[in-house]
């Protein structure tokens, strides 16, 4: 159930509701808006009746159940966008945000020189894998904790925030000294241990959907994090498999659309993972900006062909380059800014 407060309730009368919602023996979550406060109870929905009463109250507007089975994450918990300020940068807003760097960190030098190229071209958040989920227990799996830190060091060159990836619970303390937004992987979604523990955390997780996840079962594995008390939850398509093979992956853009309809969460678009393959990367990029997305992961880097992990996905800064200033009309056209 949401308990729907009315237009300037005051914080006494948010606390007062929220009391009353534990003493039934719910949940209280608070979901604030820029205009109104939702509160949402959360447990046996078999005594509802004694949170309906609540509707008498003069300061609460209307108490509804919700229908869908991830509660925090819906429209009808939240019907205004979700805008996450990462440093200043605004990710669900108007703006649309560009993440870009290499999929692995390999060197300073490769990280500084592909960091500063995105920069340049106009990337808003730097990339970069410290840790690597891996098929084959052989290949490169990251340089960990030196990763982190060249990442920092290439932050601070350039002035943008860092998205990198957790996968061990027991490397959360470590990812979240140096990162600003913590990632976790397709391989990762329903880690369910894993995503309560980051749920615990203040800082935005960004949320890759499966290889073969649902959009509901990726909505729902967004509302353990939320459920957790962390609100700042971004949700990520990169591709799921089918039976093409063609591509890596088959990029499923019409879930654009329908996650709009379904959370008030963001969603970007990663098109490298989603095709494979570098030359397909900028038609998709366009298509997901027009689709409606709030923001891009793009894997770049200064040499693909020495690239330790996913080079053939990857772009040349030059390229990078080339598709940023190729993006900013189409975004234009749907009302959007890059």
């Amino acid at each position: 159930m949401i308990i729907v407060m009315q237009e300037g309730a005051s914080q006494q009368d948010i606390d007062d509701v929220c009391r009353r919602v534990v003493d039934f023996g719910y949940t209280a979550k608070l979901l604030q808006g820029s205009v109104r406060t939702v509160i949402a109870a959360l447990g046996d929905a078999r005594d509802k009746a004694r949170l309906t009463a609540l509707e008498s109250l003069h300061h609460v507007e209307s108490v509804m159940p919700i229908l869908k089975p991830y509660k925090l994450c819906s429209r009808e918990a939240k019907k205004e966008d979700t805008v996450i300020d990462v440093k200043g940068i605004k990710i669900g807003g108007k703006k649309m945000q560009v993440m870009a760097g290499p999929c692995s960190v390999e060197s300073k030098e490769q990280l500084m020189a592909t960091g500063m190229a995105c920069k340049e071209a106009g990337a808003t958040i730097l990339r970069g894998g410290a840790f690597k989920p891996r098929t084959s227990p052989y290949s490169f799996q990251g340089m960990a904790e030196e990763g982190l830190i060249l990442l920092q060091e290439v932050s601070q060159a350039t002035g943008m925030p860092i998205v990198t990836e957790v996968m061990n619970p027991r490397e959360i303390e470590l990812v979240y000294k140096y990162s600003d937004i913590i990632q976790i992987g397709a391989r990762n979604v329903q880690n369910f241990s894993l995503l309560k523990d980051v749920g615990q955390l203040d800082k935005p997780i960004l949320l890759k959907r499966g290889l073969a996840t649902t959009i509901e079962e990726w909505l729902m594995s967004a509302e353990y994090i939320l459920s957790e008390g962390n609100q700042e939850v971004i949700l990520c398509e990169r591709g799921i498999r089918t039976f093409e093979k063609a591509t890596r992956n088959t990029l499923d853009l019409s879930c654009i659309p329908v996650v709009k309809e379904l959370t008030h969460l963001p969603i970007i678009i990663d098109p490298s993972h989603g095709t494979g393959y570098w030359h397909m990367v900028p038609s998709m990029a366009k298509a997901s900006v027009a689709a409606g997305a709030d923001g891009l992961m793009i894997e770049v880097h200064w040499k693909p062909e020495e690239a330790y992990s996913d080079g053939p996905q990857s772009l040349k800064p030059g390229k990078f380059h080339t598709l940023m200033e190729e993006l900013r009309p189409i975004a234009a056209a749907v009302g959007r800014e890059i």
